[in-house]
């Protein structure tokens, strides 16, 4: 028995050996005057070897004195579980780091693993302490400075865990430390150069820690954040008052831009992450129902479409917009439509989340009906930031100019050419709101005297929004419009326009 337990070790071995490397999506972000933030999305591939790959998991205790956190921990943990056990299987080393709870471990092997771990002797001399800032990082964009609780009212702040969540497993070869000496101890033993955090809070411990993002990057490591298993502490109200989740995808994208690039948990699972995008169709004159879906086929095969569409008995009516739980990005084509007092309050409860909203063409006047009370006219100015004034007879062809900011091009015009044309008529949108980007002109034939706004992003409860006007039929036949559209698409998820070239 022993004999066959020992041949059972060996090919476990010899398996890991020749394990395939993780291949990881790193998102970061680059400089770019023209877009949001001054910066735009980038990704690359990132190919690591598993036995040179660590993931340190941070502060998923059993219990947080908000309870808000508590319960987002306890959603996460059990799919964190299962990130680690298939990056475990491939040879990936685990470090359990649950700060303030090694009394509770202290006499497992795994505790003990991480105390014997022999010196390093490039142990960096601040290892020990907390990193509150790396050199050229600028402040984090959410006000924390309340504890970060969303709880009504808030409890007390105190010290209410005692352990790792337990539905996060601890293996017999895993490590428990929440040193920092002890960490780089052990990554420095097995020669591990990787590292992915994941954990909570985003802002707090996993950015600061001895262990955390900071600490890694600007000691050498090649560290990567596991965004989709994360969260900050927040309260909507406080500033940039946007929701929970969008002020942790604030954090991320400050991580992105200023510490290091985050991941995707779907790649170690081998399900990459498909985002959701939700297409809300109603109305009759361009056709939208018919030319989306192709569209969707051909530019947007990455990514998981659903198409919503008015009930053909009753045109106010969308059923199964229950689906925008699910939503990563609500894209809309409706034009005059009242939906349901319940509908319109899924719809409105979406944007407010600060989600990803896309609209084309008619969505400037999507849930408004002359002389008709209900629905939501102001989703053109408020949402969209636009302020539609009905459209120029049908003439001459609409002339279209790509606007620049001082020679910089927004990741939405990478590949559209710097004039185009369209066979629809020009919507007139004179003015923009304040906190909407410009990004095509229009006027009707080349000699036409006014211009008016064609596309433009805009920013909504935090989420990205981008709105254009075209969207008839005969622009979906023009490649131009095809690639502002999809690009379009991708910016509002915060994906890298360029790589989809």
């Amino acid at each position: 028995m022993q004999q066959a337990y020992s041949w059972i070790a060996i090919l476990l071995l010899a398996a890991l050996a020749h394990a395939e490397p993780l291949k990881l999506t790193a998102r970061q972000r680059v400089p770019n005057a023209a877009d949001l933030g001054g910066s735009e999305v980038r990704e690359k591939t990132l190919t690591w070897e598993a036995k040179e790959t660590a993931i340190i998991i941070c502060d998923m205790w059993d219990k947080h004195w908000c309870n808000g956190a508590t319960q987002r921990v306890g959603e996460i943990a059990p799919k964190m579980d299962r990130v680690v056990a298939q990056a475990r299987s491939h040879g990936v080393f685990i470090i359990h780091a649950p700060s303030d709870c090694m009394a509770f471990y202290a006499d497992t092997p795994q505790r003990k693993l991480a105390q014997s771990a022999p010196a390093a002797k490039n142990q960096p001399k601040d290892i020990h302490e907390w990193c509150r800032r790396i050199a050229d990082e600028p402040a984090l964009p959410i006000d924390d400075s309340d504890g970060g609780c969303d709880d009504l009212p808030a409890p007390k702040s105190h010290r209410a865990w005692k352990r790792q969540h337990e539905a996060i497993r601890i293996a017999d070869n895993d490590a428990i430390s929440d040193s920092g000496k002890e960490i780089w101890n052990l990554l420095e033993s097995r020669g591990i150069q990787n590292v992915i955090v994941m954990g909570v809070h985003t802002n707090m411990c996993v950015l600061g820690r001895p262990f955390g993002l900071r600490q890694m990057a600007k000691n050498g490591k090649n560290v990567v954040l596991a965004r989709d298993l994360t969260d900050a502490m927040y309260n909507p109200q406080k500033k940039p008052f946007v929701s929970h989740r969008r002020g942790t995808e604030f954090v991320i994208a400050h991580i992105e831009r200023h510490v290091c690039p985050s991941i995707h948990s779907g790649d170690i699972l081998g399900e990459p992450y498909k985002p959701h995008v939700v297409f809300l169709i109603g109305e009759n004159e361009y056709k939208t129902a018919e030319t989306l879906p192709e569209f969707a086929k051909k530019e947007l095969s990455g990514l998981r479409c659903t198409f919503i569409q008015a009930d053909a008995k009753d045109e106010n009516s969308f059923p199964g917009l229950d689906v925008l739980k699910d939503a990563d990005l609500l894209f809309v084509s409706v034009r005059r439509r009242l939906p349901s007092k319940a509908q319109i309050a899924a719809i409105r409860a979406y944007a407010e989340s600060g989600r990803p909203i896309v609209g084309i063409r008619t969505a400037s006047h999507a849930f408004e009906v002359k002389n008709k009370p209900g629905g939501w006219p102001e989703f053109d100015r408020d949402v969209l930031g636009g302020s539609y004034g009905m459209h120029y007879d049908k003439g001459e062809p609409t002339v279209l100019t790509a606007i620049t900011d001082q020679g910089a091009k927004h990741p939405i015009l990478n590949g559209v050419p710097a004039t185009f044309e369209s066979g629809e008529t020009l919507y007139r949108n004179p003015k923009l709101v304040e906190t909407a980007t410009p990004l095509v002109r229009g006027k009707v034939g080349p000699n036409g005297k006014e211009e008016h706004f064609v596309a433009w992003t805009n920013v909504y409860k935090g989420g990205r929004v981008f709105y254009t006007s075209l969207g008839g039929p005969a622009d979906f036949r023009t490649e131009a419009f095809r690639r502002m559209l999809r690009n379009g698409v991708l910016w509002a998820l915060e994906k890298d326009v360029q790589k989809a070239d």
